[in-house]
Order: structure tokens, then sequence, then C-alpha cells
């Protein structure tokens, strides 16, 4: 394995502007909303102390203090962008929020603020996030929302992106606490999970999925649980050079997962999970090609990578997939477009075998 974790920290990834195309794309689709307050609002904090963990290890989440005549105003704008990604922003509901907490995290691109936000008349509590709006973190949540099994919520309002929490047991969690205490048939199935997730990433371009950038979320179905592996981060859409950053597998924070895979599924089992995500891949295209097809036309006119990057990727995929069809590429969009148009024309080609 190369040493991707070294590269992705040592070279930050850059902040992208939110271009005119791109902000038409999310009105039309009632992303672009105005909101009360912004990113930098939130920097004004007077202090913080350290959150640590129920095992005291330190998180890297700040809390945030705020001068008394700030804090209202903070807390009342922030409970109103709740309303806004959740409901329908009416004003009377005001009264039954609480702002619990503000958190800031130092560790990472985005480098966003949490905020716990409580229910007060029967103490349910939730969160979102509130994180400098990047043009490549934008394209890689609304992919998620077209291309993926999971719809995601968020706001952008000029230079402000507001997303919605994705509950879950984070997945550098899960492997160190909950992996080996699952049965057999929980392993079989978690396994077969990864698989997916990780064709689901490699097809879609997201990359830097370590085990803390997904979560594993448990669902209980009649006598067992099933499993289900998502994308929590979304900075690297379409940005690395290096094909291996999208694909989960040569992360060395995955290690566990990739054996488990090996030790529980056959070759002919793991191509035939790798088989049927590119085919619901392919089928969400199909069924979302009007919208697919203005956003990757907004990301083609668009610049979320270096050049250099570009052609890296682009030579990477050439030599992976052998279509020539990448050689013509010369933006991080068109090789999206051709990586996905690629799996969709062999889903295409196998229905007409059908027939």
């Amino acid at each position: 394995m190369e040493n991707l974790e070294e590269k992705l920290m040592s070279q930050k990834k850059p902040s992208f502007p939110i271009s005119d195309l791109l902000h038409k794309y999310l009105q039309q689709y009632n992303r672009n909303t105005k909101i009360p307050v912004f990113y930098d609002d939130l920097l004004r904090f007077s202090g913080s102390i350290v959150v640590y963990d129920r095992n005291d290890e330190d998180t890297l989440w700040v809390r945030c203090y705020y001068p008394d005549y700030e804090r209202d105003e903070i807390d009342n704008s922030l409970k109103k962008v709740y309303l806004l990604l959740h409901s329908d922003g009416k004003a009377d509901r005001l009264d039954f929020l609480n702002i619990d907490a503000i958190d800031y995290c130092t560790f990472g691109n985005s480098k966003p603020f949490r905020i716990k936000i409580r229910n007060v008349l029967n103490d349910n509590f939730t969160y979102f996030y509130v994180k400098k709006a990047d043009a490549s973190r934008i394209y890689g949540l609304d992919f998620e929302h077209i291309l993926s099994p999971h719809r995601i919520n968020f706001l952008v309002y000029k230079d402000t992106l507001i997303e919605e929490h994705i509950a879950g047991i984070p997945g550098d969690v899960f492997i160190k606490e909950e992996l080996d205490k699952c049965d057999n048939l929980a392993k079989n199935q978690i396994a077969k999970e990864f698989v997916k997730f990780n064709e689901r990433c490699t097809l879609r371009l997201l990359g830097d999925m370590r085990s803390y950038n997904y979560v594993v979320i448990p669902t209980h179905d009649f006598d067992h649980v099933n499993y289900r592996i998502r994308a929590i981060d979304f900075d690297q859409q379409n940005y690395e050079g290096s094909l291996k950053v999208y694909r989960p597998q040569f992360f060395k924070e995955n290690y566990k997962m990739v054996m488990l895979v090996a030790d529980r599924l056959e070759e002919s089992s793991i191509e035939q999970y790798r088989n049927e995500e590119r085919s619901q891949v392919a089928k969400r295209l199909i069924t979302s090609q009007r919208r697919f097809r203005t956003l990757i036309r907004c990301m083609i006119k668009d610049t979320v990578s270096k050049e250099e990057y570009v052609k890296q990727l682009r030579k990477e995929l050439v030599d992976f997939t052998k279509d020539v069809k990448f050689k013509r590429a010369k933006t991080m969009g068109n090789i999206l477009k051709t990586a996905l148009d690629f799996v969709k024309r062999n889903y295409l080609e196998l229905e007409d075998e059908k027939v």
C-alpha cells in the first residue's frame, strides 16, 4: 500500500468557489436559500474547552463560548437554520428548541461547526453542521443524493454550507469496538456491504474514505441486524489524481474490513456484489438522468482540482478500465461523466443481451 494517509495530510485540499452555474443548479433544486447566520459569524467565539469522549480521549472538537450579548442572537439564528433545513422555516416553533452546544472541529479540511439542538418538550436532540461552502464538497453531497441509496439534506447560502447529521457508528469506532463482537452472519453481511461501499466510492470517484469518514448503520429486522455503510465526508469528490484514493480498500484504517472480506467471501461472491452495485448505480443514473446531466454540466465547466491531478487520474483510469474515452477528458467533470457513462453503457448492454 502507498502512504495515502500521509499524502492527504501533507497536501491540504484547497477550497473552490461556487460558480454562477452551480448556484443556478442549487436554486433549481431548492438547495440554495437565505439563512440568518454565516460560517464566519460562528468563528467569533471568545473561548473554548476540549470535548472528550466517554473514554476521556480528545475528540479533536472544542466547545465554543460566545459573549452574552451575541449568544442569544446566534442561538436564535441557528434555530431558524434548523427549521429551514428540516421543516418549513416558520419562526413560531423557535420556543420549542434549544441550542445545547456549538462545537468546532480543529481537524480536517472543512473545520466544521457541529450544532447540538434539542426539543425542550421531549428532550429529543440531533445535530447539524455549519461549514465553509466549497464547490467540490457540494458536488460530492449532491452526487451522493443522486447515486447512492441514501438521500441527503443540505443548504447553501453564499459562502456557508449547512449539512444535516448522518447518524451511525463512526467506522473507526465500529472497527475497534464492535466488529469483533459480531456473529458470523453479521460479519458476512458487513463484508458484503464493504465490497459494495468500496465499489460505489470508486464508481463515483469519492475519495478519502478512511474509517472515520464513514459510518456503519445497524438496523434491527425480525431476527437479525442489517448493516449499511454510508459516507459522511464529501470533501474529496474528484480532487486527487491517484485512483487509489477513491478505493477505500487501500487505506490502512480499513485493513480489518479488507481482511474481513478476504476471510468471509469467495471471489465469485465479491464479483457478484460489485456487479450488483454497478447495476444499482446505473439504474439511479437512468432514473435521475435529467438532474445528473444538469449537475455534471456544471462540474465539466468548473475547476475542482489541479491540472496535474486531472492528467494523472485520466491516465490511471485508462490503464484500469482500458477505455480510451478517458483520454479526451479535459476536466474532473469530464472524467466523472466518462466513468459513469462507462457504468451505464455496460449495464444497458447486459440488459440488451437478456432480451
